[in-house]
């Protein structure tokens, strides 16, 4: 499909950034017509609303985003929305304290969101942004990650290679650093040391709404999703426009009761969560695939693999994570886990298409991991888990 002008939405978007070739596909065909709106809707809120920072430092931090994750189609297309040059450049910013803080939150959260602490929280504050700027940050950089594994998956059942990018030379924040399991959180809760299907709690590290100061839109934003009773909502609901479009989201591809058993599009989330090392949403969502599938031996054994991982906590055998399961189960971990690293690789779709799963469940595996390519990045770099305790419980 060849467009004559600049795309206006995000379906000629990932048309265009995939190939001139696609002319919408099989593939788009075969994608629920709710993710492509509803992504599309984040996308505008993202960054054709007004927000507390410019669109050019908006969308030159989305192509550092697509640098780090290996997105060619990606980065070529924020660097075509005029992106601010000094947020691009090869070298790190010096001379704007306050976007070098970005650039260096941007970096972490592209390739190793379980390293983010509450001292980068901190650091951002003491560069001069407010909390609703330290939520943007974190909506973009998860967004774009969710977009990079969609074009992904949609590139790959239309057999097309998607062209990589080379990472950023500069050594992030986050090299060296291992992701703070156990010990306590910053108000002396309990940190879990160890994934499980247990419920947990979340506390954010940012200054949050209260449930009497959220304005109708804010309320709005979450509505479909949890009462305001929920600190996490409450705490995204910051960026209502965005927060409103990914609540719509997640109900689009977790909620249908046709194609992928819903078992498996948690199986999916729960695999993605192991991939990024993100103990609360494991939790919540293997809790919910052993409850749908009454498989809790199963998704046990995949809270228990272990992952080898180097400095910038990156796992690059995830082999492990299938151990034990049947062929099937096993499939879809490889596939979500797959999509789920910093720069996926090829995608193992010839293996779920042989166990006979059609597109539309293929993608149902696919849109679930990038969702939660979102979310984990979310949970990771504004919050910590806790265990639940009487004295303690969550706002």
């Amino acid at each position: 499909m060849t467009h004559s002008a600049v795309p206006t939405d995000a379906h000629q978007i990932l048309e265009t950034i995939l190939s001139d070739a696609t002319g919408g596909g099989a593939a788009f065909e075969a994608l629920r017509p709710e993710v492509l709106q509803h992504t599309r809707e984040a996308y505008d809120a993202l960054y054709r609303a007004p927000q507390p920072l410019p669109a050019s430092v908006l969308h030159a931090l989305a192509a550092v985003t697509a640098d780090w994750q290996g997105s060619g189609p990606l980065a070529q297309w924020h660097r075509s929305q005029g992106p601010h040059e000094g947020l691009t450049a090869a070298d790190p910013l010096t001379e704007d304290p306050a976007l070098a803080a970005l650039r260096d939150q941007v970096d972490l959260l592209s390739i190793s969101p379980a390293l983010a602490t509450a001292a980068d929280q901190e650091r951002l504050a003491a560069a001069g942004h407010d909390a609703r700027t330290v939520v943007l940050i974190s909506q973009l950089v998860a967004f774009e990650s969710h977009l990079q594994r969609l074009v992904s998956a949609l590139a790959g059942l239309e057999g097309l290679e998607s062209p990589s990018t080379d990472a950023p030379v500069r050594v992030p924040l986050s090299h060296g650093r291992a992701a703070q399991h156990g010990g306590t959180t910053p108000t002396g809760r309990v940190r879990p040391d160890a994934f499980t299907r247990e419920q947990l709690q979340w506390e954010p590290w940012i200054e949050v709404p209260a449930e009497d100061e959220l304005t109708e839109e804010q309320r709005d934003s979450f509505a479909s999703k949890a009462t305001t009773n929920s600190v996490y909502f409450r705490m995204l609901s910051l960026t209502p426009g965005i927060t409103r479009a990914r609540s719509a989201l997640d109900n689009a591809i977790f909620l249908p009761r046709d194609g992928l058993p819903k078992a498996e599009r948690e199986l999916a989330a729960a695999a993605t969560s192991k991939v990024n090392d993100c103990i609360y949403c494991a939790s919540v969502h293997a809790r919910k695939a052993a409850g749908l599938s009454r498989r809790e031996q199963a998704v046990d054994a995949l809270l228990a693999a272990s992952l080898d991982r180097d400095a910038d906590w990156i796992a690059a055998d995830l082999a492990p994570l299938g151990t034990g399961q049947d062929p099937r189960w096993a499939a879809v971990v490889a596939a979500a886990a797959e999509i789920s690293r910093p720069r996926p690789g090829t995608l193992p779709i010839e293996p779920l298409r042989a166990l006979g799963l059609g597109d539309a469940e293929i993608l149902d595996v696919f849109t679930a991991a990038g969702f939660f390519a979102w979310a984990n990045r979310l949970m990771l770099s504004l919050g910590d888990p806790s265990l639940p305790d009487a004295e303690h419980a969550a706002a």
